[in-house]
C-alpha cells in the first residue's frame, strides 16, 4: 500500500481519484484547506503526489517547482491542458510525469504503477559520457547546456541508459513507456526516438543512439 496525496481542487473529481486509488490498494490523502499546501506536501509522507495545476491560491507549477527545493517525493500532474510547452515546463519544475484530463483510470493506475517504480530503481543523479542525468528532473547537463526532456523522452533515454552497449528492442521501449504496449503506436515512438536525438546533438551527443534496423536502439 502507498500513500498518496491528492492535490485537486474540483471536489468531485477529488473524490474519484481517492475512490479510484483506494480500490487499487493505495492509501489517497486529500488537500482540502488552500492555505499552507506546500507545507501539507512536505509534511504528508506521502510516497507519490498527484498534483493539479490550477489551484486557488497558489498555481500548482509554482508549488512544484517550491516543494523540488527541498523534497524528491514523485509528483505527477494532473492538468486539463494538452499544450507541449506545459508538459516541458512541468518536466523542467521536477515533475516525474504529466497526465491530461479526461484521463483513463486504468492508465493513469498504470502511469503511477511506473512511476513508483522508477522512483525506487532511479538513482537522483547518473553520468553518461561526461553528462549529468537527472530523471527526478528530467534535464540532462553537459558543458554547462542542459536539455530537459519530456516524461516520455526521458522513460526512453533511462531504459536505453541502463542498458547501455546492448540493444533495446521497440517493444520493451514501448511497454516500458505505457506499461502496456498496445496504448502507444510504432510510429509514437520513433517520433519520440527522434525528439530525444535531436535534444542529445544540441548536447554534442549526436551519435548516441544508434538504430538497429529490425532490432532496436543502442545507447553508445
Amino acid at each position: 500500500m502507498k500513500r498518496i496525496l491528492v492535490i485537486e481542487d474540483e471536489s468531485a473529481l477529488r473524490d474519484e481519484l481517492c475512490t479510484l486509488l483506494r480500490h487499487a490498494g493505495h492509501e489517497p490523502v486529500a488537500v482540502t484547506e488552500w492555505n499552507g499546501v506546500l507545507d501539507q506536501m512536505i509534511n504528508a509522507a506521502a510516497d507519490l503526489i498527484l498534483l493539479d495545476i490550477n489551484l486557488p491560491e497558489v498555481s500548482g507549477e509554482t508549488l512544484l517547482e517550491q516543494f523540488r527545493k527541498s523534497a524528491e517525493t514523485p509528483v505527477i500532474i494532473l492538468t486539463s491542458r494538452t499544450a507541449e510547452l506545459d508538459e516541458v515546463l512541468s518536466m523542467s519544475r521536477g515533475a516525474d510525469d504529466f497526465i491530461t484530463k479526461p484521463y483513463n483510470p486504468t492508465i493513469l493506475l498504470l502511469r503511477i504503477s511506473a512511476v513508483l517504480k522508477r522512483s525506487k530503481k532511479t538513482a537522483a543523479v547518473q553520468t553518461y559520457r561526461g553528462a549529468e542525468v537527472s530523471a527526478v528532473k528530467g534535464s540532462i547537463i553537459r558543458d554547462g547546456m542542459e536539455q530537459i526532456l519530456t516524461k516520455n523522452e526521458m522513460i526512453i533515454f533511462q531504459l536505453l541508459l541502463d542498458r547501455q552497449g546492448a540493444i533495446v528492442t521497440r517493444d520493451e521501449l514501448m511497454t516500458a513507456l505505457w506499461d502496456n504496449d498496445e496504448f502507444v503506436s510504432d510510429s509514437a515512438l520513433s517520433v519520440n526516438v527522434s525528439r530525444l536525438r535531436a535534444k542529445l546533438a544540441e548536447l554534442g551527443l549526436d551519435d548516441a543512439v544508434e538504430t538497429r534496423k529490425k532490432q532496436g536502439y543502442v545507447l553508445k
